[in-house]
């Protein structure tokens, strides 16, 4: 049980890591068009996105599929910057411009990207540890209890800014989206594949 826990506090620190804070950003732009009334689906394209996360890691724990690093490295910022350019375009649309099927997929795909961001230091981890399942499942408990509060962080800046200070939801949404936007550019340069 005392392993189970490393593991939870490992995916804890995962993903509230202000150091590496690409997980806490593009957690905030899949959250930013959601409010309280919703809340049951940004929760779960999050799980879905802690599950895809887990497979790719245990797809690298097992030896099952590795990819190129230097390529994740510049896909998790083009994923955040893809989600938040996504929530920009959302605003004009009356309509939502695709479904929660849509979102759940693409979120599926980003977090397998990501959980490969971290497959590598998380195998060797995983190398001294007879029994894998048990890391994995702490880990994904740890991400998955990070993720949601992260969401509940942002719905909560998103009713303050909402209802007390009035802001109107497309403008929260688009001027949140651009901001988060413009902090992704410098790591998409500083991992533009040579």
């Amino acid at each position: 049980m005392q392993d189970f826990w490393f593991y939870i506090q490992l995916g804890l620190q995962h993903v509230l890591d202000l150091d590496a804070y690409d997980h806490i950003l593009f957690l905030a732009a899949l959250a930013v068009p959601f409010t309280f009334k919703n809340w049951k689906q940004v929760v779960i394209l999050a799980t879905v996105f802690t599950i895809a996360h887990c497979a790719s890691l245990a797809f690298s724990v097992y030896g099952i599929f590795s990819v190129d690093v230097g390529l994740i490295e510049f896909l998790i910022p083009v994923t955040i910057a893809l989600t938040a350019l996504y929530n920009f375009l959302r605003i004009f649309k009356e309509e939502s411009i695709t479904g929660i099927y849509f979102q759940a997929l693409a979120t599926a795909f980003f977090g397998l990207i990501h959980g490969f961001g971290f497959s590598n230091y998380f195998k060797m981890l995983m190398a001294e540890e007879e029994h894998k399942l048990g890391p994995l499942l702490g880990f994904a408990t740890g991400i998955e209890l990070s993720q949601v509060t992260i969401i509940l962080l942002v719905l909560v800046l998103a009713y303050i800014v909402q209802q007390v200070f009035k802001v109107k939801q497309s403008i929260f949404i688009g001027v949140t989206s651009i901001i988060i936007f413009l902090i992704t550019i410098p790591m998409l340069i500083a991992t533009f594949p040579n």
